[in-house]
């Protein structure tokens, strides 16, 4: 579809909207412990981000570096999606997400798929901080491989989860779990705050 202006937006998603906008980010300095963490996973119909489509997104949070199933949020777009529901979950998510720190594997697939919706349907530049496991793994772990390897390949060092089909909430259950190993090497090696986590993802 077409780029929406802001104007087009049912008013209960930009009231969502602006209340987002105006929200705080967390602070970032905080120990591990203290900051809440959204891991979350995407399906979509295909790899490219430019030409394929988000199908669903489902996330869950680490605080106090425990996963909170209670503290989960997902959506589907389906085939016939109402746009104004596809509009709601997306402010939902911004909501939702409350600008923390976003743990995926592999940001770049991701976010371009997520940074496309955004732009398009709610006129939003999404530029949250990424910690992507995929870059992180190797850093932290370097034991088990020096460069980045499958997620499936983590599950098995670990002994973690299915290895193979997973569903989105299944993806973002295991990944939480590595996330949690993450944090605990992370603290050995003198990493103690989201936004080290932040820069090292990037280095």
């Amino acid at each position: 579809g077409g780029a929406q202006s802001p104007a087009d937006l049912a008013p209960e998603v930009t009231a969502t909207l602006a209340a987002w906008r105006a929200s705080k980010p967390p602070v970032l300095d905080d120990p591990h412990f203290l900051t809440r963490y959204v891991v979350l996973d995407i399906a979509a119909s295909g790899t490219r981000p430019d030409e394929d489509s988000l199908l669903g997104l489902t996330a869950v949070a680490v605080r106090a570096a425990a996963i909170s199933p209670a503290d989960a949020f997902a959506f589907e777009i389906g085939e016939d999606a109402d746009p104004v529901a596809v509009d709601r979950s997306l402010a939902a998510f911004l909501n939702y997400a409350a600008k923390a720190p976003l743990v995926v594997f592999h940001s770049p697939f991701v976010a371009g798929f997520l940074q496309r919706i955004y732009k398009e349907r709610l006129g939003v530049d999404f530029q949250p901080r990424w910690i992507d496991l995929a870059w992180l793994l190797p850093s932290m772990f370097p034991e088990h491989a020096t460069k980045p390897v499958a997620l499936d390949d983590w599950l098995e060092m670990f002994g973690i989860g299915s290895v193979g089909r997973r569903d989105t909430m299944e993806n973002t259950l295991v990944l939480a779990r590595l996330f949690q190993k993450l944090l605990a090497r992370a603290n050995e090696k003198d990493i103690l705050d989201a936004n080290q986590l932040v820069e090292e993802s990037q280095a």
